[in-house]
């Protein structure tokens, strides 16, 4: 998954150790979902939409290897 999250950090020119403490995580975590080696469970994801002002969808967006097969239908 794709995220926005560097970007809008930076933009209210956040640290990662301040926008972990606003969402009540590590920095450990911030720097994980940032460079996309962990997604954020959807809780997580919530708090950060609510963190920024910003919808979801506006800051995760689905990688290739995320979208659904094509195919027949179930």
């Amino acid at each position: 998954m794709r995220n926005r999250l560097r970007a809008l950090r930076d933009e209210r020119g956040w640290s990662q150790a301040a926008l972990a403490e606003r969402l009540d995580v590590s920095r450990q975590t911030v720097n994980a979902v940032e460079t996309g080696r962990y997604d954020p469970s959807l809780p997580l994801a919530f708090r950060i939409s609510q963190c920024f002002a910003v919808p979801i969808e506006q800051i995760f967006t689905p990688d290739e290897h995320d979208a659904p097969p094509s195919g027949g239908r179930r």
